[in-house]
């Protein structure tokens, strides 16, 4: 088995995928999707939709194997929450 390994750190994931999603993606997936998730490919600007994590990351890497992935949750702050409530982008 061979253990894929990232080109980018995890800083720079972040950075690419919010660029992305920022300039690219949020507008094609705003209306309809609040609170679904964002599976980015920060290579190749590819993404899913999906409502849950796991779900947008398998469509994702059927068609982009080795995606390096980076999450946004629409609507959201953050991808996942500690406590009782998500904490909405406040328009």
């Amino acid at each position: 088995m061979t253990v894929q390994q990232h080109q980018y750190s995890r800083e720079e994931i972040a950075q690419r995928g919010e660029v992305l999603y920022q300039s690219q993606i949020r507008a094609q997936v705003e209306s309809g999707n609040h609170g679904n998730i964002v599976a980015i490919d920060v290579e190749t600007g590819a993404f899913e939709v999906a409502h849950n994590s796991l779900t947008a990351s398998d469509k994702l890497l059927v068609h982009h194997p080795n995606a390096q992935i980076w999450f946004v949750r629409i609507g959201y702050l953050a991808v996942h929450r500690i406590g009782h409530s998500s904490v909405p982008i406040s328009e």
